[in-house]
């Protein structure tokens, strides 16, 4: 679909239902996730209540937005379009081209099939689907995203220290309170799928993540 263009007339939805106007087949978009109507105004974008967002300009939005020339529209963290007016002087219906899959860091694009997914733009974290509510602390965090950029490695638990808290905080760190910390993460990932072990302790070494491909 990269390339591909789409006139916008009357009402165009966006999701990863087979009746939508663009289909977005991708798990993170929801099966109805954005539309675009065209109004007296010009282009409209409405995020329909979608689990991961709909972004305008890398902003994401909660209240429908009119579109302008050149505006880049992006589907949760998988697929982005510009919008491009037919007369950029005049509120006419426009095009709408898709651009491509978002960009991600390398760690993000290499496990975008993981069960768990994790964005360090917006700090957010996603397991089978639901995204990790209320957010995970900023230890919490910055432990996760250690393990995840590092996927299937093992990490020492002094590398993990030094992640989480600055080298300055790091030596007076102690292994109880690291420890309380994974405890409290295994936690928090269990409550949207108890089913597996996304921390893994390796006895001596430090910690791993074990993310299955979906």
């Amino acid at each position: 679909l990269n390339g591909e263009r789409f006139s916008i007339t009357g009402e165009m939805l966006i999701g990863r239902e087979a009746t939508c106007s663009v289909i977005v087949a991708d798990r993170q978009a929801s099966r109805f996730h954005a539309r675009i109507m065209v109004t007296e105004n010009g282009s409209q974008l409405e995020d329909l209540g979608s689990k991961n967002g709909t972004y305008l300009n890398s902003d994401v939005i909660s209240d429908p937005v009119m579109l302008q020339d050149g505006d880049v529209i992006q589907v949760a963290l998988v697929q982005q379009f510009v919008y491009l007016s037919s007369d950029a002087t005049m509120p006419m219906p426009g095009t709408f081209v898709m651009l491509g899959p978002a960009q991600k860091g390398a760690a993000e694009s290499d496990d975008h099939n993981g069960r768990l997914y994790l964005d360090p733009r917006s700090r957010r974290v996603w397991v089978q689907e639901d995204e990790v509510l209320p957010p995970l602390s900023v230890p919490q965090f910055r432990l996760l995203q250690s393990l995840y950029d590092q996927q299937g490695k093992v990490v020492s638990r002094q590398a993990l220290i030094t992640a989480i808290w600055s080298e300055e905080e790091a030596g007076g760190v102690s292994e109880q309170a690291l420890d309380a910390l994974v405890r409290r993460l295994r936690d928090r990932l269990a409550q949207l799928d108890a089913s597996h072990t996304y921390l893994v302790t390796v006895r001596g070494h430090g910690l791993r993540l074990d993310n299955p491909r979906i």
